[in-house]
């Protein structure tokens, strides 16, 4: 039976980040993740401008460059009745990304392997269970000894641990467990944390030919079903997502194949739910990170950059609970820079689900930028600008 400092069950933008910032700290590390890269997934496959820091960070940022990808140059947004308006995007190293998530993520998971972290693909876990120190020394030690906070040498006793058993008959331990694993997580319904979804709304998403003409630029268009985003990735590709109730999504299905002259047996991935209340990200040892922790809208252009960024403040918190700090200040740290994070653009979550549920609400707000254009420029400046990061 392995053991490792931590163990993260999920390898998507949260997973491997948190990884990969973790093996930068010098621990032993390990990610279980369920499917085999490269997978597509659901998304606007967009980047916005704050993950470029965070990329920087793990040493991506040309190999992301290096990938077939769009630059965005602007968003049109397109009411019920036919208005628009349209609004430039930063340019230059600021500028927002689209990217298929099939590529993005096998790249991160990849250099998660790179810095020396354990993955385990096809791999699905099936049992967690507390694990005491002197339970886990009959196999060997959950992790390294704990350094002594205060006299800084010297070891104390092991901390309590996590034991994780998979579908594949093999068994991990680890000191400290982090649930990556997305909106239906497997780690919060294990441990019974796993909130009540809303399914008031169903996501389909498809990667189709690129129509001719389209430009670089990104589409949000409100319909009387609900709405469409439409995003190049690359110079073949169209990211053609659809949003709507379960009344009225195959309509907006039959909208796509009309619109954008599809077949009706295009295949359509799919997701939900689209909206279920957070859950803590700090529990002791158990972190969460990512859609596992706060579920977002995926086709804002803002979820990869929570992904990776809550990632990376994990992998921190982690590095100081393995090297004998606080882990309680630790923790609180964390929780307190995850909020952080979020504060101030969560509105924007909360008017993409009422554009759905009410379209004319999303119609109403394109007119009225006709008239004031700052209203959609804030909207914009909101999601693409780096100002989150450090």
């Amino acid at each position: 039976m392995q053991a490792f400092d931590v163990a993260i069950v999920g390898g998507g933008p949260a997973g491997s980040s948190c990884a990969a910032f973790c093996a930068l700290a010098g621990l032993h590390t390990l990610v279980l993740e369920r499917e085999r890269f490269p997978r597509e997934k659901v998304c606007g496959d967009c980047l916005n401008p704050s993950c470029w820091p965070v990329l920087e960070r793990l040493g991506l940022t040309q190999r992301v460059w290096d990938l077939p990808h769009s630059k965005l140059i602007s968003v049109e947004f397109i009411a019920i009745d036919g208005h628009k308006a349209i609004v430039d995007l930063p340019t230059g190293e600021d500028c927002e990304f689209s990217i298929k998530r099939s590529l993005f993520d096998d790249l991160l998971l990849k250099r998660a392997c790179d810095l020396g972290v354990h993955v385990r693909e096809e791999t699905t876990v099936t049992t967690l269970s507390h694990c005491s120190a002197e339970k886990a020394c009959s196999h060997g030690p959950v992790a390294r000894p704990v350094l002594d906070a205060s006299e800084g040498r010297g070891y104390n006793v092991l901390q309590p641990g996590w034991k994780i058993e998979t579908t594949s008959g093999e068994s991990f331990l680890a000191q400290v467990l982090v649930g990556a694993d997305g909106r239906n997580s497997t780690v919060a319904r294990l441990r019974n944390l796993l909130p009540r979804p809303a399914r008031e709304r169903v996501a389909l998403q498809a990667h189709i030919p690129l129509p001719q003409n389209f430009g670089k630029r990104i589409v949000l268009q409100f319909l009387r079903e609900g709405y469409s985003g439409q995003a190049p990735v690359n110079k073949t590709e169209l990211n053609l997502c659809l949003v709507g109730t379960p009344p009225t999504i195959s309509r907006l299905r039959q909208w796509a194949q009309s619109h954008f002259e599809i077949a009706a047996n295009q295949p359509w991935r799919t997701i939900t739910p689209l909206t279920r209340a957070p859950v803590p990200c700090a529990h002791e040892n158990l972190l969460f990170i990512g859609d596992a922790a706060r579920v977002v809208e995926p086709f804002t252009g803002e979820g990869i950059y929570y992904a990776l960024r809550s990632g990376e403040l994990a992998a921190d918190a982690i590095a100081k609970i393995i090297r004998g700090k606080d882990r309680q200040l630790a923790l609180r740290e964390f929780a307190r820079e995850c909020a952080e994070m979020y504060r101030g653009r969560l509105w924007i979550n909360r008017l993409a689900r009422d554009a759905v549920l009410l379209p004319r609400i999303g119609s109403a707000f394109v007119r009225a930028a006709q008239i004031q254009p700052g209203i959609v420029r804030l909207l914009t400046r909101k999601i693409v600008s780096r100002e989150n990061d450090e």
